[in-house]
């Protein structure tokens, strides 16, 4: 018996599928805490169900073995689980800086250790790249020429 195809054949039911960004609780999963990790990325699951939401989204229902969790995934948060998996260092909403100077045709747009947003991942076969948010300008930034930004500092109330 062939399986049900979903999504202009993208997927079939019970086919292996990789995550390919962390999924955190945004509120609808039950028993977790809003922003806590559901499925780090890179994690393969079956899918077992498909639908929609807001009669415009195609949302695969995704059973997650290893931790048991069925979580509702978009189509281009997925790749099939045969697909060769290069993992990123960021991931979206990330900080980073820029470890060279970043230019276009010589001229320098931003110094080195310039403090930019991951807006969103590029992977290819082998390399990867981002979309970077550095002062109101977006750039296309290879992995290689960037570092973990600073982490967010707050201060303690004094008593």
């Amino acid at each position: 018996m062939k399986s049900e195809r979903y999504d202009e054949g993208r997927f079939d039911f019970g086919e292996s599928v990789r995550i390919t960004r962390n999924v955190r609780n945004d509120g609808t999963y039950p028993g977790m805490d809003v922003g806590d990790l559901l499925i780090r990325r890179g994690s393969v699951g079956n899918i077992l169900n498909v639908g929609t939401f807001l009669q415009d989204q195609v949302i695969f229902t995704v059973h997650f073995l290893t931790v048991d969790r069925m979580v509702g995934c978009r189509l281009e948060e997925l790749i099939s689980a045969d697909e060769p998996w290069n993992p990123s260092r960021f991931e979206f909403r990330d900080k980073v800086v820029c470890t060279i100077d970043l230019a276009i045709q010589g001229s320098i747009l931003f110094a080195k250790g310039t403090e930019g947003e991951v807006f969103k991942v590029i992977r290819d076969k082998e390399l990867i790249q981002y979309h970077v948010a550095f002062s109101g300008r977006t750039l296309q930034v290879p992995e290689t020429a960037l570092a973990p930004g600073r982490p967010e500092t707050f201060c303690e109330p004094e008593a």
